[in-house]
């Protein structure tokens, strides 16, 4: 019996660009099955799901963005805290009820029977980045339908951010045991990734238009102590799996690397010189936590404030132009009237650029459960307004200094008002923008050099000092890779 020809057999035997090609490819991507997908949490869980939709995209599917139009629904939880875990159960009634496939991923697919108590008509319940098994979790409800002559991936995958900046993972997990945090526990010990894995990834992002890479992992500054610091060969050299090393062979992109969840170890140090040469962005994201030595043993964190305020008046005596950001928790359990109050009196000491805060929450399994001293929680609430009080006032005479400045700002949006853009001091989504009103002809990715006249407690606002060439002389806005 003759074999019915399959899609490759038809290909090359039609004419290219006929129209009977044409209609084949589009009935192929009719049928093709479509996955939605709903991504919650950090920026970690982000690329998670970028990762997950990079694979099923080379597999023939299609991604959507609407319930309606998706033969099943991924939800990418998150887990850390029992108000995201909340959201990530409203967020899975949502896709229920809007589309009733659903399959559950993320932080909080390690608790599955929490999940089924809720909602027990998922169809999957897999935990975080368990990409093999949710892909699996796909084909088991909808099977693929690919086509590789037809259905392409771009080489830098699929990304949930906009086509100018992008979130790149050194590595999974965490080896502290920080007693108000479950991530090891959720996500494993430290596993990094191979220099050049993420050297060639950061070259595709580059060569794909990406203007910012934003390096992220749980504990950025522990990259490569899994692996021993191995080296691994990019651009025939050999690179070491430590940070300082990669982050100077980032610098060779062309693009901005900004560093998100540094933790202060020493070495730390050797980074503020790469930044005070322009190879990455004078921008340190370290989450501190609190600045009381009580506190800082309760939570099993360094307690080594007067170090740190030390080391933070060398880095800018290194890189004057240097940004810190950092996030600390009031209310833990046992936190004293004069904790909080030394916190108060480190970060007037400190000057911290940027600063986030958040009322401490149990979070199931977490050790801080057990520990005693329970902060009322109307106290937390006026701890929190009393920081964030104190912060904006820090915030906003440090962003005074910059009025008069020229900046180069990276654009995210141009609407009907104007332009809407980032400097080096801000990362996008938790820091602050720069508005320039009434510049309507730029475009998303464009970068220019801004003339600050104004500043607020977190925003500030210029006029364009210098425009980026005419898009038809710019070419690729993606770096130039050797």
């Amino acid at each position: 019996m003759r074999q019915r020809a399959g899609p490759r057999d038809f290909l090359l035997r039609m004419p290219l660009g006929g129209p009977d090609v044409s209609r084949y490819i589009r009935a192929m991507k009719k049928s093709a099955p479509k996955v939605g997908i709903v991504s919650l949490g950090c920026p970690k869980a982000l690329v998670d799901s970028e990762r997950i939709l990079t694979r099923l995209r080379a597999e023939g599917y299609e991604i959507v963005s609407s319930y309606d139009g998706a033969d099943v629904v991924l939800v990418n939880t998150c887990g850390f805290l029992d108000s995201a875990k909340q959201e990530s159960l409203e967020a899975i009634g949502e896709a229920l009820a809007e589309n009733g496939r659903v399959i559950v991923t993320g932080c909080m697919g390690a608790e599955p029977d929490a999940i089924r108590a809720v909602h027990p008509n998922v169809l999957a319940v897999t935990g975080p980045h368990q990409y093999e098994a949710v892909v699996e979790a796909v084909h088991q409800v909808v099977p693929p339908k690919h086509d590789p002559f037809i259905d392409l991936v771009p080489p830098q995958g699929i990304k949930l951010t906009p086509r100018h900046y992008a979130y790149l993972k050194i590595s999974e997990g965490c080896n502290h045991r920080c007693t108000f945090c479950i991530i090891p526990h959720l996500r494993g010990d430290l596993v990094s990734r191979p220099a050049a894995e993420i050297l060639y990834e950061a070259e595709r992002l580059a060569l794909a238009g990406v203007r910012e890479i934003m390096v992220i992992s749980q504990d950025t500054s522990a990259y490569g102590v899994d692996l021993r610091h191995a080296e691994s060969r990019w651009r025939g050299r050999a690179i070491k799996a430590r940070i300082t090393e990669l982050c100077a062979a980032l610098g060779e992109l062309g693009v901005w690397v900004r560093l998100h969840y540094v933790y202060p170890y020493p070495h730390v140090d050797e980074l503020i010189p790469l930044m005070a040469e322009g190879k990455i962005l004078p921008y340190l994201d370290i989450p501190f936590q609190h600045a009381s030595p009580a506190v800082l043993k309760a939570m099993r964190r360094p307690a080594n404030q007067e170090k740190v305020l030390e080391r933070i008046r060398r880095w800018r005596d290194i890189c004057p132009d240097i940004t810190l950001r950092s996030t600390f928790i009031v209310g833990f359990p046992g936190e004293t009237e004069p904790d909080f109050q030394f916190l108060l009196d480190w970060l007037e000491e400190a000057q911290l650029d940027r600063v986030g805060c958040f009322k401490y929450e149990a979070v199931a399994g977490a050790p801080a459960n057990d520990l005693p001293g329970a902060v009322p929680e109307e106290v937390k609430q006026e701890r929190w307004d009393r920081l964030m009080a104190a912060q904006q006032k820090i915030s906003t005479a440090r962003l005074k200094r910059k009025i008069g400045r020229t900046l180069d700002v990276l654009i995210d949006e141009v609407n009907a008002d104007g332009a809407v853009g980032r400097s080096y001091a801000d990362a996008p989504e938790i820091d602050g923008n720069v508005f320039l009103d009434g510049v309507t002809d730029l475009d998303p990715g464009d970068l220019v050099k801004v003339t600050i006249d104004h500043a607020e407690e977190y925003d500030l606002w210029g006029t364009v000092a210098e425009r980026p060439a005419p898009r038809r002389a710019r070419g690729q806005r993606g770096a130039k890779i050797a």
